[in-house]
């Protein structure tokens, strides 16, 4: 039987990173949407998109495809994103899945979930950039794609773009708490991700948020969809599945 995922990326992205893993699962039988959120598509304005803008982009691209028993994947920063499109349009999914994704409660934002040295580096960056934020290569090659060469390192690098800093500090709001959520939520961890620090690491810090989740784990960095889109394709299928 065919399903219906949407995966939506994380910061610095776009949709055309998600392809290779989209590709994987399509090969299994199934539809896979990579829409572009708000604020990272070539012309968005950076100095005032925000996370409400972002989360409105992915409603509005599954209410457009009138998509329905969605499997709504959210990588790193899209676990925000998808957080708040659950809150809106529930009756249109069928299960969350959080690849080493944050995972919110009702009022905290992005940076609440990040190391203060994050905090402190993307401030900075921002101010100097017209509130947009960009990672910089030794952050990117030592911590979010470890498991690269570094050719594929630098050319994965190549294709990130500029990101809307409001996103990162816009809190979120939820009516219900992911917790209470009617919708079916799993949380994918890939097990060398050193993205954020062990000691305030993606699972059980954030995943323990989502109540009663199915957990899956798998290989691979932060950046799995550039160094292991096949194993991490299977992954999500085992995290999507009924």
């Amino acid at each position: 039987m065919a399903d219906n995922y949407v995966l939506v990326h994380g910061a610095w992205h776009t949709g055309a990173e998600l392809e290779a893993v989209a590709d994987h699962i399509r090969e299994m039988g199934h539809t896979v949407h990579c829409p572009t959120l708000a604020g990272n598509r070539p012309d968005d304005d950076r100095a005032t998109t925000g996370l409400e803008d972002a989360i409105n982009s992915v409603i509005e691209f599954i209410e457009s495809q009138d998509l329905n028993e969605v499997r709504l994947v959210g990588h790193s920063y899209g676990g925000m994103v998808i957080s708040g499109v659950a809150d809106r349009i529930a009756h249109r999914l069928q299960r969350l899945v959080y690849v080493n994704a944050f995972v919110p409660r009702d009022g905290e934002c992005l940076n609440d979930l990040v190391p203060p040295h994050y905090v402190e580096l993307f401030d900075a960056i921002a101010a100097d950039n017209n509130n947009a934020v960009m990672l910089p290569f030794p952050i990117w090659r030592e911590v979010f794609i470890n498991d690269a060469d570094l050719e594929l390192a630098q050319s994965s690098y190549a294709r990130l773009n500029p990101h809307p800093y409001r996103t990162f500090t816009d809190p979120i709001r939820l009516t219900t708490s992911l917790a209470q959520q009617s919708v079916g939520r799993s949380y994918l961890n890939c097990q060398q991700d050193t993205a954020l620090p062990q000691s305030l690491g993606w699972h059980p810090r954030l995943s323990e948020k989502l109540g009663l989740f199915r957990l899956v784990e798998c290989q691979g960095s932060h950046e799995a969809w550039f160094t292991r889109p096949r194993e991490l394709a299977q992954a999500i299928i085992e995290a999507g599945r009924d």
